[in-house]
């Protein structure tokens, strides 16, 4: 029996394989689950979940959109009875110091990376409460453990990831519903390609483990979070980043 045997979940910011919501939504399908994947890119996000297999599905979802969370939600519910995980994977990226980011790029990160979290855990926490079970893990970043003065915007909104996760968690636990973070640090996905450009120095000659990290191992830490083997975990930050936040 898979680790997510009978569990149903949905997943942000999925859309694109190689990415870390596609991983996370294909590892899912492997161990038992039925997958909801989400994003605003329609075409990819129906070819990753058709690639997946009849475990999984796609809806389009603007996770800046409340109305459409709570559409997405509720159609999970009729169509499965039930929805046990949420993944908040779907986030943006953003160069520029302080001085650098203009009100305008700075608001649509927090908008995406921090507002779309909060709304993904206010549309499903009516439900995972009722069901009196429920897992909430949020992807924040290493970002969110430190400082970097080259994303300013990422850094805030990552930050409060973690400060949003520890609210929910203890507002949710009476209720047997988790909230967890995972900090993810250099991972080799689509959001970080230009890392990996070819006459670029390696990415990972800075990290203490001496490698970057891959989507796939994330989604285990994801998983390990979404299943009942971490029944007792709540409110925790998670690094996943080769040593580069200890």
């Amino acid at each position: 029996m898979g680790r997510l045997e009978g569990k149903v979940a949905l997943v942000t910011g999925a859309a694109l394989e190689r990415g870390q919501g596609a991983c996370e939504a294909r590892l899912f399908a492997a161990e038992g689950a039925t997958v909801v994947l989400t994003d605003v890119q329609s075409e990819a996000g129906r070819a990753t979940a058709a690639a997946i297999g009849e475990r999984a599905s796609y809806v389009d979802l603007d996770v800046t959109d409340g109305d459409a969370w709570a559409t997405v939600v509720g159609d999970v519910v009729a169509r499965h009875g039930r929805l046990d995980v949420l993944v908040n994977n779907a986030g943006i990226w953003h160069t520029g110091g302080v001085l650098e980011t203009s009100p305008e790029d700075y608001r649509r990160v927090v908008e995406i990376n921090q507002t779309g979290v909060f709304l993904g855990m206010r549309a499903v926490a009516p439900v995972m409460r009722d069901q009196r079970a429920g897992s909430i893990v949020n992807i924040s970043s290493a970002a969110g453990l430190r400082g970097d003065p080259r994303i300013h915007a990422y850094v805030a909104s990552k930050w409060a990831v973690r400060g949003m996760t520890k609210a929910a968690a203890a507002e949710l636990a009476p209720y047997n519903v988790r909230v967890n973070s995972v900090h993810p640090g250099l991972i080799q996905t689509p959001m970080s390609a230009t890392e990996f450009e070819p006459g670029k120095p390696d990415p990972g000659r800075n990290i203490p483990l001496g490698r970057v990290g891959q989507p796939e191992e994330v989604a285990e830490l994801v998983c390990f979070l979404a299943s009942d083997a971490s029944a007792y975990i709540t409110g925790a930050e998670i690094a996943i980043d080769g040593a580069v936040t200890v």
